[in-house]
């Protein structure tokens, strides 16, 4: 079996990428700015326009790989006005909207912001936004994230070129290599969180983490923006459940305008409740074309993950008792714990209802097992691994880390599937059923199959396992 030690996944990407220098005046590709505003790698809660207008962002957008603006469909609020839908055009600087000939596209004419490194001449009535001077860490910092951050999605179906060199592996081989590319991935999203935490604090960033959890793609950034709206609630602010039920789905638009004769008893208490918070979160209500609900499943509609994150709401220091079942439990009762956690008590509407105007029946539970999942290894471990890391609490992170490579696997899913088959040629390994090895082969895929074509064109990823494979130890490293 080829030996490696910790950090040989991470060293292979080093090697395979130039890893510029960034200065803050320097300026950096457009598509690291997509991939800024994409995953709003910014301090969200202070960002302004040019001139001089606090933008929030509701939603921002869907990137557009074809002709147009680069984000279409985002949804933004603008000083206290109502949600404003429209497109987001990117550029290094405000000369681009007439250098690139924006101006008079009629493709452009929906844009509602236009996004630019450098600050510039505006483009007539519409505002500008200087992306570096908000972003989240400096930009130096940001390279190795900016670096691995996959442009796209998986690959057409065909069997990957490193098919070939990873079927030579023994499965002991294969488990070490998807081991190190799962660590690189658990240091990663960790320092997105150690980056939020620097701004909105170690509670805020998990909270914001475990709403944006909830969420199925396209409602992740509506939820996180309601974990910024309604942050954790310190002592009884809330008093009950149905009040914080109330605030999380009011905000998220999901409540009547007014009440209704033929209401249903706890939809009414809902309002009565919402009624007195109006005054206070009417202006930023999510405007219900930031939810995208057209094919999800009945148990994932965010009505249900609102009502859950409620229950959440009120238990006493959230946060400490997440940390305490991840590093207070024994070897084997981790994901217990963490169930013990987060699954709510009964609630008895959402036991019976899909949604609010949903007719009573039988329905699942608010919290499934492989949410649960999800959960710990995307969100709650890389948060405490992140905690750990800035307070150089090494036995903390070492813990952390056995955690991470001891829990179960979670639930098969398309992207799964599809990474097996361009990796391995969905050929069966007797692997353990591990969620750290279900990450590993997400990471692989992102780092490499989703920065080629479907031929393999120019990926390193062959090669490296080839040379890691023969090289006596070698990995692959100059």
């Amino acid at each position: 079996m080829p030996q490696t030690t910790a950090g040989t996944y991470t060293r292979w990407l080093e090697r395979i990428r130039s890893a510029p220098t960034f200065q803050e005046c320097q300026t950096p590709p457009e598509r690291w700015m997509q991939h800024l505003w994409r995953h709003q790698r910014l301090r969200r809660e202070a960002l302004r326009t040019d001139d001089g207008r606090a933008v929030r962002v509701l939603h921002p957008g869907f990137w557009n790989r074809s002709a147009g603006p680069d984000f279409k469909g985002a949804i933004l609020q603008f000083d206290d006005g109502p949600a404003v839908s429209g497109d987001v055009e990117i550029d290094v600087d405000a000369g681009g909207w007439f250098g690139h000939r924006h101006a008079g596209n009629p493709n452009y004419r929906q844009v509602i912001l236009h996004v630019v490194w450098q600050a510039g001449a505006a483009a007539a009535g519409i505002p500008v936004l200087t992306l570096s001077s908000w972003l989240d860490s400096p930009l130096e910092e940001l390279v190795p994230w900016l670096l691995g951050e996959a442009p796209g999605l998986i690959p057409a179906n065909v069997r990957g070129g490193c098919s070939a060199p990873l079927r030579r592996l023994d499965d002991e081989a294969l488990r070490t290599l998807l081991e190190d590319a799962a660590r690189h991935r658990l240091g990663r999203k960790g320092s997105e969180y150690g980056a939020r935490a620097r701004h909105s604090g170690w509670d805020q960033a998990l909270w914001e983490g475990l709403l944006a959890g909830l969420g199925y793609r396209n409602n992740t950034w509506p939820l996180r923006r309601i974990a910024e709206l309604a942050p954790l609630p310190e002592g009884s602010e809330l008093g009950s459940v149905e009040c914080a039920q109330a605030r999380l789905l009011g905000l998220g638009g999901f409540l009547p305008p007014d009440p209704g004769s033929g209401m249903p008893g706890y939809v009414r208490g809902l309002w009565d409740h919402w009624w007195r918070d109006r005054a206070r979160f009417g202006t930023v209500v999510i405007p219900q074309d930031a939810w995208r609900l057209a094919g999800l499943r009945p148990a994932n509609h965010p009505q249900r993950r609102l009502a859950l994150a409620a229950h959440w709401m009120l238990q006493p220091n959230l946060p400490n008792r997440l940390v305490q079942a991840i590093l207070g439990s024994g070897p084997d009762d981790p994901v217990n714990a963490v169930a013990e956690v987060l699954l709510p008590p009964r609630d008895p509407f959402w036991e019976q209802h899909w949604t609010l105007a949903g007719r009573p029946g039988g329905v699942s539970p608010l919290l499934g097992s492989a949410r649960i999942t999800d959960l710990a290894i995307n969100v709650i471990l890389p948060w405490i691994w992140a905690r750990a890391q800035v307070a150089k609490g090494t036995d903390v992170r070492e813990q952390v880390e056995r955690r991470y490579f001891r829990w179960p696997a979670g639930e098969d899913n398309a992207v799964l599937r599809m990474a097996r088959l361009r990796l391995m040629g969905g050929e069966r390994r007797k692997l353990p059923r591990r969620a750290a090895l279900q990450q590993g082969l997400l990471q692989v895929s992102d780092d490499f199959c989703s920065a080629t074509n479907a031929l393999c064109q120019g990926c390193r990823f062959p090669e490296l396992v080839a040379s890691w494979s023969c090289g006596s130890g070698s990995d692959g490293s100059d």
